[in-house]
């Protein structure tokens, strides 16, 4: 594989950011590995195990290197997807296989619902799709309730009650929101609020990306073949329990990857998963070895009464998995 060339590709509100890891021998299709928040840099390790065909990663609108054009707060699953829509069509390679992690699955999941034709398989690990769980309306007030604080106390009592959001087992209690904050100290994150307002995990995409609700009807129905992913590791936390929901709600069992939610990372961002056994397991998924995916029969639709949300780990960790994968 040839090193990453960087290009950029203007769009509606930003000036996208993109690597392109070439391979002209490769008879492959392009493999697409997408994050959101997390930018290209959280794909280096991946990108070093398909060296035999083209990779392309990305910053997402707002993130790292790709600048918002727009005075917008908020960046939403349907900008992403339409973001991906114009990359994908500016790469003109066919159907295109992605690798997509947490916020990056929500926004490749509308991608797929809009646009089937531009995806072959779309891997979407672990998904943090709140409103899809049965705890839906805890979990969204819980997320609402992050974007609130970062609005009124800055990024660390936000960062601290989403570190602690996604570190919990199981389903959200009802009096979870109104709960004590967590101290930031903590978890080493800072106490003292810097007045900036852009960040875009708990500014930009929280509330957005949780809230989003899927097209299953068209998703079902997509020439894509859609395969979700959740972590050995992450049993039971939300983003976890969101993936398996998803699958159920699209007639499949999700396929487990090693390690947690950021299983993927080789060092990024200070985080290590299990790299080489996370992508030996998506290299089979890709090539469909072994695996089934539409396999269970598909629940009823639940009636939405609402539009629902999306020892612990080290700070670096949950920052940069979340921020990040």
């Amino acid at each position: 594989m040839a090193e990453p060339t960087t290009h950029t590709l203007d769009v509606p509100g930003a000036v996208l950011t993109y690597d392109v890891r070439s391979n002209d021998s490769s008879t492959a299709p392009v493999l697409f590995l997408i994050g959101s928040p997390m930018g290209a840099g959280g794909f280096d390790t991946l990108a070093g195990h398909f060296t035999d065909r083209m990779v392309v990663t990305y910053d997402p609108r707002g993130v790292e290197r790709s600048k918002r054009t727009d005075d917008a707060s908020e960046s939403t699953p349907d900008q992403h997807a339409d973001d991906l829509h114009r990359l994908i069509s500016r790469l003109d390679a066919g159907p295109v296989e992605i690798f997509a992690s947490s916020g990056g699955a929500v926004n490749a999941l509308a991608l797929v619902a809009r646009h089937p034709e531009q995806v072959r398989t779309l891997v979407a690990h672990e998904p943090p799709a709140a409103h899809v769980l049965p705890d839906r309306e805890e979990a969204l007030a819980a997320c609402v309730d992050i974007h609130a604080t970062y609005l009124r106390s800055g990024l660390g009592p936000a960062m601290a009650k989403f570190i602690a959001l996604v570190s919990h087992k199981g389903p959200v209690p009802a009096d979870y929101a109104d709960r004590p904050a967590p101290d930031p100290a903590m978890f080493g994150l800072p106490t003292e609020d810097d007045g900036s307002r852009t960040d875009p995990l708990v500014g930009q995409n929280i509330v957005s990306g949780t809230h989003y609700q899927f097209d299953f009807e068209a998703l079902r129905a997509a020439s894509t073949r859609i395969v979700i992913g959740a972590g050995a590791e992450s049993e039971g936390e939300l983003a976890h329990r969101a993936a398996v929901a998803v699958a159920e709600r699209l007639g499949t069992r999700p396929v487990t990857f090693p390690s947690g939610h950021g299983g993927f990372l080789g060092g990024e961002y200070g985080q290590t998963g299990d790299p080489d056994a996370f992508a030996a397991t998506l290299r089979q998924v890709l090539t469909g070895e072994g695996w089934i995916t539409r396999e269970v029969e598909r629940p009823p639709e639940p009636v939405m009464r609402q539009r629902p949300l999306p020892g612990t780990p080290t700070t670096t960790e949950l920052i940069s998995q979340d921020r990040g994968a």
